[in-house]
């Protein structure tokens, strides 16, 4: 069985590109192959600068022969109808066969199709591949129509086996396979022939290209590494630069270089910043003082001088782009330190969004939703306003114009600088956090505070103006801000409604994208809904002392901000569902928990379902689900039938038989148990106290026929039945539960 070795050879392809590349091409070109009847044992992609490698092994020299069977018309038919068949089958009327069947005597038409030569095939699933290739940027070269990321050069196509190497012959717009590639660019130009992949690979590394990222990438990090060590520095980690560099180099030469002493001073975030972005370099840190002292730089190919003139080079651009880095450090600072304010007041000339107002406007609504927040995650509420009044200041500051990824990060040292105490400093850095699923929460106060207001105005914001996530399209990332309010909440232990806070933000999201709500009437259903905690109650209270003159911008309140803040609870509950699924909690056991009083309350609810989840797991509790359902239905059936409700409590003296008298003293025990534990909170307790009832229960169910000829009888179970579910109902609504 052949061995297929592709290379498309190009000018470089853009280091983002090139991992993406590998995978389509062999996605590509196994998929066609498969298609076309050619089965093979493995394939593998690799990719350089300047070539797209796929080696394919234990390839079929053929593609199989197919014969086919096909049901035609029946004897005697029309001759268009049996022309049709003939024509779509590419047969003869003699080649047809009749049959008798039950339906009488049908043609049958059997078609056999040859099997191809692997190379014809490969030759039309390569062209296609390299026509249809799904650059994300592309354009053509030359005179031609095709399209391809850089300049095409050559092709490289054989299938090799026992007897040798041969060329699959194609040509695409003018470019012919061949057996033939080139080495490094400037090592070894020279074209060459190869015979096989393994002699591809040797051949290559011998020109000076390592054709593996995997390989470069490691070459370059141990390198690296051992440069670092010996001059008794540590080189910082970063995953992400490591591959982009070993996507820039074909033969990967490792040189340290110093950062000139007048920028040492620089805050190590900013020399890493300014040296990943802008000249591709790793940091090189002193464990002792943490300050950035070296880079290292990555050429692609080496020199006499052992790379003396390319380290010259790029020191001399090094040190031109720090100087751009210390200028705007030092201007930062002088403003920091004079007046931070200003960077505020810079901020009502920058739009946030065109509906909900400046980022000064946005800034004015966390600081006040931080004051409200402060009580209940433990925070100073005047700390918290300022914290939130300067978190984003930076915003405005040049660093964070040059490199926005240091937001949050420079404000930290501008805070600071402007002498602000250390932990509203933090607030700056660390509200902007949890950023992923991976990403730590913050646990001070004062940032727990100001990361929770940031999210859910966003939040409130966006679902005022009705800019909610839809299927896939989340461009303001809101699953994102609701499960970093969640991951807050939950990470901190903390005990907050959110419908209270829903509310307040809703509103000054409205107020904010309609100007018709006077501001005076918002300020004041404000304080009434600070004071209510309520929105109904509040807004009532606000209705009746305006009157007539509230005007129909603010009666539209009333509906529209509950209705708001409940969709926005449900986006909660169906995040929450996504973030408790990596425990392995169903999504019917949240259902069964939000169904439940207090449901915005996210730490109650996450309490409730884990000991529900625990609970169901168990043998007893699977069992009390059904027995519970089994119960309900009884009694929802009889209560419609009759007419009344069966709730006013069953009396042990008209039990009948011993296991009915031990369900009154079971369901006695459980409600002495669950109703404390409730009241405290300790849901495990009263879960396994509802679970303990499944005994008694089933033999209830086993021994005793609830609708029995005795009426008073029958009224007395069915209250004993109401008992079960009024028990079980206070827990959890079990009816939620699957299965």
């Amino acid at each position: 069985m052949p061995d297929l070795l592709i290379e498309l050879f190009s000018e470089e392809i853009p280091a983002r590109m090139q991992a993406r590349a590998g995978e389509d091409l062999k996605k590509r070109i196994t998929d066609g192959l498969v298609e076309a009847g050619l089965t093979y044992a493995s394939a593998a992609a690799l990719t350089t600068p300047r070539r797209l490698t796929l080696a394919v092994e234990g390839l079929l020299a053929k593609s199989p022969t197919i014969r086919e069977e096909r049901k035609g018309p029946k004897v005697g038919a029309p001759d268009k109808a049996i022309e049709g068949f003939l024509r779509g089958a590419g047969l003869t009327r003699d080649q047809l066969e009749e049959r008798e069947t039950p339906k009488g005597a049908i043609y049958f038409a059997t078609i056999e199709k040859a099997g191809r030569p692997a190379a014809e095939i490969i030759a039309e699933v390569l062209e296609t591949t390299i026509r249809n290739f799904p650059w994300p940027k592309s354009m053509r070269w030359g005179s031609g129509s095709l399209r391809w990321v850089r300049p095409l050069h050559s092709i490289l196509c054989i299938l090799t086996d026992e007897t040798g190497a041969q060329v699959v012959p194609m040509d695409v717009d003018g470019i012919s396979s061949s057996d033939t590639t080139a080495g490094h660019r400037f090592m070894a130009p020279s074209r060459f022939s190869v015979t096989s992949f393994d002699d591809y690979a040797a051949k290559l590394k011998r020109a000076f290209v390592v054709l593996s990222p995997e390989e470069r990438a490691q070459h370059i990090w141990n390198d690296a590494q051992n440069m670092a060590f010996a001059a008794g520095l540590e080189l910082v980690e970063d995953k992400g630069l490591l591959a982009e560099v070993a996507g820039l180099v074909e033969w990967p030469v490792v040189l340290m270089g110093q950062i000139d002493d007048e920028f040492l001073d620089l805050p190590p975030e900013v020399l890493q910043t300014s040296m990943k972005e802008h000249q591709k370099f790793f940091s090189v840190r002193n464990p002792k003082t943490g300050r950035i002292e070296r880079f290292v730089t990555v050429a692609n190919r080496e020199t006499a001088d052992n790379g003396a003139t390319i380290l010259a080079g790029n020191q001399k651009v090094l040190s031109a782009r720090l100087a751009d880095a210390k200028f705007f450090w030092e201007n930062d600072l002088r403003i920091a330190k004079s007046d931070i304010a200003q960077w505020t007041r810079a901020l009502e000339n920058v739009t946030f969004h065109n509906k909900l107002g400046t980022q000064a406007d946005r800034i004015g609504r966390i600081a006040a939703l931080a004051r409200e927040l402060a009580p209940v995650t433990g925070a100073d509420a005047d700390q918290a306003k300022k914290a939130a009044c300067l978190a984003k200041a930076d915003l405005s500051s040049e660093m964070v114009y040059e490199f926005p990824e240091l937001q949050g990060l420079m404000g930290r040292y501008y805070i600071e600088a402007a002498g602000e105490d250390a932990a509203v400093a933090a607030v700056a850095q660390e509200h902007y956090s949890p950023l992923g699923p991976s990403d730590d929460v913050p646990t001070a106060p004062l940032s727990v505070t100001v990361a929770l207001a940031d999210k859910l105005d966003t939040l409130a914001g966006f679902w005022a103006i009705d800019e909610k996530p839809t299927g896939s399209k989340d461009p303001f990332a809101l699953r994102r801000a609701a499960l970093g309010v969640i991951r807050l909440v939950l990470g901190n232990d903390l005990r907050l409604h959110l419908d209270r806070f829903f509310d307040g933000q809703l509103l000054r999201a409205e107020s904010a994208a309609n100007e018709a709500l006077a501001a005076e009437n918002v300020n004041e259903l404000l304080d009434e809904i600070a004071d209510h905690g309520v929105f109904g109650a509040a807004f009532q209270t606000v209705k009746e002392r305006l009157g007539e003159v509230s005007g129909a911008d603010f009666l539209s309140l009333e509906k529209k901000i509950p209705d708001a803040s409940d969709d926005l609870l449900s986006f909660f509950h169906d995040r929450l569902k996504v973030f408790l699924r990596d425990e392995g909690i169903r999504h019917d056991v949240i259902d069964a928990c939000i169904a439940m009083d207090g449901n915005d309350d996210l730490n109650l609810l996450v309490k409730r379902a884990r000991a529900l989840n625990a609970v169901i797991a168990t043998e007893d509790g699977e069992n009390l689900v059904q027995g519970f359902k089994r119960a309900n239905n009884i009694l929802t059936q009889a209560e419609e039938k009759d007419g009344v409700e069966y709730s006013y409590g069953a009396d042990v003296k008209f039990a009948e038989t011993d296991s009915e008298k031990a369900l009154f003293a079971a369901l006695n025990a459980a409600q002495a148990k669950i109703e404390p534990a409730l009241k405290s909170e300790d849901f495990p307790t009263a879960m396994a106290a509802m679970a303990r009832l499944r005994g008694p229960v089933d033999a209830f169910f086993e021994d005793v026929q609830v609708n029995t000829d005795n009426d008073i009888v029958r009224r007395n179970r069915l209250n004993l039945l109401s008992q079960i579910r009024q028990i079980c109902s206070s827990v959890a609504d079990l009816n939620r539960i699957e299965g």
